[in-house]
């Protein structure tokens, strides 16, 4: 039996594959711990995974900051809560380690500056595991930053091998606190954060499909692909009030924001008198209470948790903010998208769906109700992206052993 560390951070999307994976280690009879937000401590614990609470609060800081609702700002505050975080998770993970001892392998995002610390201070090998695209970055095959990005895919290649090789814009941010972490625990601190610490040289995980995302090129030699993690846990039933709504025969729309939006609020009065036009009902999904427009009509249904895996079947069209966990599920049902991206992944994972034409996007910054109608007409009333939509969910459903996939990650550890 080994002792395997996860170490994932961020919202659902991020988390999620993360637990997915635990679960299916712990079947293989190995100790599995993950250290993280306490909201996720009861999936995990579910998984049969040893959790242990991360005591901080940068993430709800990072999602509660309205400048988290700008175009140009998002990405460079991600990149400091990031940069800030790292010490807590390596407290936590150096505490855990002196009661449980050493792990034999640790599995974290790029994203998550720890993992990669812990690795070189304690020479423990780690995975690096990609969860979407934007992550693992090619010249070959350019992601989308942002909408304006486009025009950098009709540079030669060799520009765009160039813009890669140049540091990230905001690595500074992330490098004001990573920097004197490295250094008060021996460690060398990197000084471009894509190229130093982006891949671990012990292996590199993806965790999305090939015709999701080609392997390219300049992807990493030790790179392991596989598929979308569908967590089991979105099997539950739906809420009676819930299945009674969907099953009353109208045409049923689903709109989510995504975990922690700033701006939950407009996406939802936008919404509603679109929903009303096209003669449809609409459930409108968020933990938030107060992003809710006042006095709902009837055809919404509003609700705090809803499992997505076993609603969509029902949906027409689902209206989200382009997480990759959200968009797999939907590619899962076979419902045709309307991704209306903010930040980050967002973009390249909307830009991915309008290539496999299982449907179209508008820029979150954009939304209105003549948009929304317009689009959401389309994801209704083209027959072609419902026909891509069903394409895609039987791809889903061709998944390869999960057996390979742990077979692999068991490789990387020592013997």
């Amino acid at each position: 039996m080994k002792q395997i560390l996860l170490l994932p951070y961020g919202s659902h999307g991020d988390v999620f594959p993360f637990i997915w994976l635990g679960r299916r280690l712990r079947e293989r009879g190995h100790r599995v711990a993950m250290i993280g937000c306490d909201k996720y401590a009861r999936r995990a614990e579910e998984a049969g995974i040893d959790f242990s609470p991360l005591c901080s609060t940068v993430m709800d800081e990072m999602q509660a900051d309205p400048r988290m609702a700008g175009r140009f700002t998002a990405a460079r505050l991600a990149y400091s809560y990031f940069g800030r975080v790292a010490q807590d998770i390596v407290q936590a993970a150096e505490s855990w380690m002196a009661e449980h001892g050493r792990p034999d392998l640790i599995l974290g995002q790029k994203s998550c500056h720890a993992g990669r610390l812990l690795r070189e201070k304690h020479r423990i090998p780690m995975v690096t595991t990609h969860v979407f695209p934007l992550s693992l970055p090619s010249a070959y095959d350019l992601p989308l930053l942002m909408p304006a990005f486009r025009w950098l895919r009709k540079l030669p290649l060799a520009l765009r091998k160039l813009v890669l090789a140049i540091p990230h814009p905001f690595d500074r941010y992330a490098l004001e606190s990573l920097r004197p972490l490295c250094r008060q625990h021996g460690v060398t601190p990197p000084t471009n954060l894509e190229h130093d610490w982006g891949r671990s040289p012990d292996g590199v995980l993806v965790m999305f499909p090939e015709w999701f995302a080609k392997p390219q090129p300049d992807w990493p030699a030790e790179v392991f692909q596989w598929h979308f993690p569908l967590e089991a846990a979105e099997n539950p039933p739906l809420p009676a009030d819930l299945a009674r709504f969907v099953q009353s025969g109208r045409k049923t729309l689903l709109f989510t924001p995504g975990t922690g939006s700033p701006l939950a609020r407009r996406f939802f009065t936008e919404a509603v008198p679109v929903v009303r036009e096209l003669g449809c009902q609409a459930v409108f999904a968020t933990s938030d209470s107060a992003s809710l427009p006042p006095d709902l009509p009837a055809f919404i249904h509003a609700s705090a948790y809803v499992p997505f895996g076993v609603l969509l079947p029902h949906v027409h069209a689902l209206v989200h903010a382009g997480g990759v966990g959200t968009t797999a599920l939907a590619f899962a049902s076979g419902t045709p998208q309307l991704v209306t991206p903010m930040y980050h992944d967002q973009f390249d994972n909307a830009d991915r769906v309008e290539r496999l034409g299982a449907g179209v996007s508008l820029c979150f910054h954009q939304v209105n109700a003549q948009r929304l109608r317009e689009r959401l007409q389309r994801c209704l009333q083209d027959e072609t992206i419902r026909q891509n939509a069903s394409a895609v969910a039987r791809r889903m459903s061709d998944a390869p052993p999960v057996a390979k996939l742990l077979e692999w990650i068991e490789s990387r550890m020592p013997s």
